[in-house]
This record gives structure tokens, sequence and C-alpha cells, in this order.
């Protein structure tokens, strides 16, 4: 078969080559080949909307109305958030809200305190 490397980001066996990428055609995640076999375990940096990096443990606030999906709550302008936890995905912050409960933020509407 062909001896192109799995997906990095999801695993998948069926990536391609097209010009000097790779590309998964399940995750869609492009990367060139010579990145993976120099770079191996990189930690991702999440940075807020000013580019402060963010750490576990880090308080932020809000910089922009956010609509919570499935209710009619709104995350106000200005709520502070303290102990976020950073994860893997298309939101980054995991949190606690006071008076609304466990939320997924993403890192460009917050900054750190």
């Amino acid at each position: 078969m062909s001896d192109l490397p799995n997906c990095p980001k999801c695993g998948s066996e069926y990536a391609y080559q097209d010009g000097d990428l790779l590309i998964c055609p399940e995750c869609a995640h492009e990367w060139s080949p010579s990145s993976t076999s120099e770079s191996g375990d990189d930690s991702r940096v999440i940075k807020d909307a000013n580019g402060n990096v963010l750490q576990d443990g880090d308080s932020i606030t809000v910089i922009k109305d956010l609509k919570v999906k499935g209710t009619s709550l709104v995350v106000k302008v200005g709520t502070k958030v303290k102990n976020i936890r950073l994860v893997d995905g298309d939101h980054d912050i995991d949190c606690k809200i006071d008076g609304i409960g466990p939320m997924k933020l993403k890192s460009e509407f917050v900054k750190k305190i």
C-alpha cells in the first residue's frame, strides 16, 4: 500500500499527498511531511484575544456577550472566570461560570486577568 504516515491529529491511515503537504480526508488536517519527523509531541500554545499565553488555573474575563447554546442565557462582557482548564478541540477552555455552570469557551473571546 502506501508508506505515508498516519494523520497526527486523528490517527487516520488514509492520508494522501497533495503537492508538498499531506492531507487527512477524515479530519481535513494538513501538515508537512518534514514537520512530523522533527516536531514529535509539541504542546499547543493557547493565547487569549490580546496574545497573552493562557495556562491551566488562570483567571480570565469575557470580552464579548456570548449566547449559551440551547438556552436563553447570556454570558455578559466582563464576566470573571477563575481556575480555567485548557483542552484540545474547537473550544479551548473548560471552566465553570457562576450562575450558569460548566462551559466551554473559545480563547479568542477572553482575556487574561
